[in-house]
């Protein structure tokens, strides 16, 4: 044997599959055992979700990785509970408790501290986040002692909900912009209080306008397989329908609809005149009738659709329905 790898060949299959993640697993190891599970030659995550998270982690598959990054950019929904009266080195419970304090917070103090995080605000990233500094990321750096400064970012807080309160445990739901790090604004909620906070509990329930009930869990999805193999049925053929359209990530962007003619000049990377297309800005360039999915454009200073990421057009006959 010359002990070489034998290299991985996957087979081509494009749409975003709405994995349901479990906790004690890194967004990674997720992306990889679903990949496998999929057969899937080229597969991506969208924005990695903690460890100790659960929930929404959508992976894309095929074509549909050149638009992982309006997924990242995306607005996130999560439900957290924060644990009071004991702050962490990770501000969540898989870290060191590093101070204890006492609990004396009413409903009302509660109320009027959740008021601060709400609205367009700046956040100081945590040194357990992925955000990258100087080609590692900034839990690297926590690991190994080194302290990081970091410059505040602005985010946003579109909703905040106070679902319960009781026994030092804090239950929220939380609607927040891109780049905004959940176990933050508990860690600073904690320092607000005078007690302290960590994150106990986290769970993602939305991406972008993503529905919550496609997601499917690893043991779902190994049964729909061994199920298929019991039927003479190929697993693809039941793992396929599963996956979200390649526009999907970019739904929410003005549809640049044209003729299959003009799509070919797009296709051959040239810009287009489009009528009724927004003055400036990201569209999604859809072709004919059927309006297929061809990629994103960006408006030009002449106000011409001019191709930004282009899908390859032999994917639309694979692309799920």
């Amino acid at each position: 044997m010359s002990g070489r790898r034998r290299r991985w060949n996957g087979r081509d299959v494009h749409g975003v599959f709405l994995l349901d993640k479990p906790t004690g697993i890194s967004s990674n190891d997720a992306l990889q055992r679903v990949k496998k599970i999929f057969f899937a030659a080229k597969a991506g995550h969208t924005g990695a979700l903690d460890p100790l998270a659960t929930g929404m982690l959508p992976l894309c598959f095929g074509e549909a990785t050149k638009f992982s990054q309006f997924l990242l950019d995306s607005d996130k929904r999560y439900i957290v509970t924060a644990k009071l009266g004991e702050r962490t080195d990770t501000s969540d419970s898989h870290g060191e408790i590093v101070q204890t304090r006492p609990v004396n917070v009413s409903d009302a103090e509660l109320l009027i501290a959740l008021d601060t995080f709400r609205g367009d605000t700046k956040q100081v990233p945590s040194m357990f986040s992925a955000l990258k500094h100087e080609g590692k990321p900034l839990y690297w750096y926590a690991r190994q002692g080194i302290f990081i400064d970091r410059p505040a970012r602005p985010i946003s807080v579109f909703e905040l909900k106070l679902l319960s309160f009781e026994n030092d445990e804090v239950n929220l739901e939380i609607h927040v912009s891109k780049g905004t790090y959940i176990r933050t604004i508990v860690d600073d909620l904690g320092e607000l209080l005078g007690c302290g906070a960590h994150v106990s509990m986290l769970r993602r329930i939305g991406v972008s306008a993503y529905p919550a009930e496609r997601m499917m869990t690893f043991e779902q999805l190994e049964e729909m397989v061994e199920q298929a193999k019991a039927e003479g049925v190929e697993p693809k053929d039941v793992l396929d329908p599963l996956l979200m359209p390649l526009d999907s990530a970019v739904s929410h962007l003005p549809e640049a609809n044209m003729s299959e003619e003009t799509g070919g000049f797009v296709l051959h990377g040239q810009p287009v005149v489009v009528p009724n297309t927004p003055e400036s800005g990201l569209v999604r360039m859809t072709v004919g009738e059927e309006r297929a999915f061809i990629g994103v454009g960006n408006i030009d200073d002449q106000g011409r659709v001019a191709p930004k990421r282009i899908v390859n057009y032999e994917t639309q006959a694979r692309e799920p329905k």
